[in-house]
């Protein structure tokens, strides 16, 4: 049993360390936007191996855990939950290199729009990540179930700030290029809080053995 507890405490160190990471990543990547830092992108995009590093490690970690100390109960949704995890913020670093990228090439054009909304909604999906996981290891189904809420209003943002670009490509058609770069990132930044809202609904499964996938939360609410 000390053997499985030390290896969980492994496995939630990597996690937060993963999630830390990404966190940071998105970060850098909305810095790199506001202050067209086309290096800090770049550095973004490096930061990518990290993530895919500690994807490898934990996937391993948590196929010991299964094989060696046989978990029962509440361990046992505990590491399928992690292995599950693992999977969401590896998305998640992906979509940070993607807005990266993005960054590059909108740095090398004049700004279209001061950045705003943007900065917001990466804010906001940033939070959602750090509570998904500060969720899990309380196992937390409140906090679990407010990210899942909180994902209606990156939405109406991503609503919001795709309404607003196709007017800067209407007014004028030079715009095009940057605002399709803007659509593309805040595209990147939705997909995101869907991760953690999908970091989330783990987080409540592992806590009560419940599926809430596709359900409505006040269904759900405890």
């Amino acid at each position: 049993m000390k053997a499985l507890e030390q290896e969980l405490i492994t496995l939630k160190t990597s996690i937060a360390r993963m999630s830390q990471t990404v966190i940071e990543m998105l970060n850098d990547d909305i810095t790199a936007l506001v202050e067209r830092n086309s290096d800090l992108a770049r550095q973004v995009i490096e930061r990518d191996n990290e993530v895919d590093k500690l994807d490898v490690e934990l996937d391993e970690l948590c196929l010991k855990v299964l094989a060696l100390y046989d978990p029962k109960a509440i361990d046992l949704r505990y590491i399928v939950a992690a292995s599950r995890l693992i999977v969401d913020l590896e998305r998640i670093g992906d979509h940070c290199v993607d807005i990266a990228k993005e960054i590059i090439k909108i740095n090398e054009i004049p700004p279209i729009k001061p950045y705003i909304d943007l900065p917001k909604m990466a804010e906001s999906a940033g939070i959602m990540i750090k509570e998904a996981i500060n969720a899990y290891f309380e196992i937390d189904t409140q906090k679990a179930l407010s990210v899942i809420k909180r994902d209606d209003y990156i939405d109406n943002l991503h609503t919001q700030i795709l309404r607003e670009l196709l007017t800067y490509i209407v007014e004028d058609i030079r715009k095009t290029k940057g605002a399709i770069s803007l659509m593309f990132i805040t595209r990147s930044i939705e997909r995101i809080a869907d991760h953690a809202t999908n970091l989330a609904e783990v987080v409540y499964f592992m806590a009560t053995g419940k599926v809430i996938r596709h359900t409505r939360i006040e269904d759900s609410d405890e």
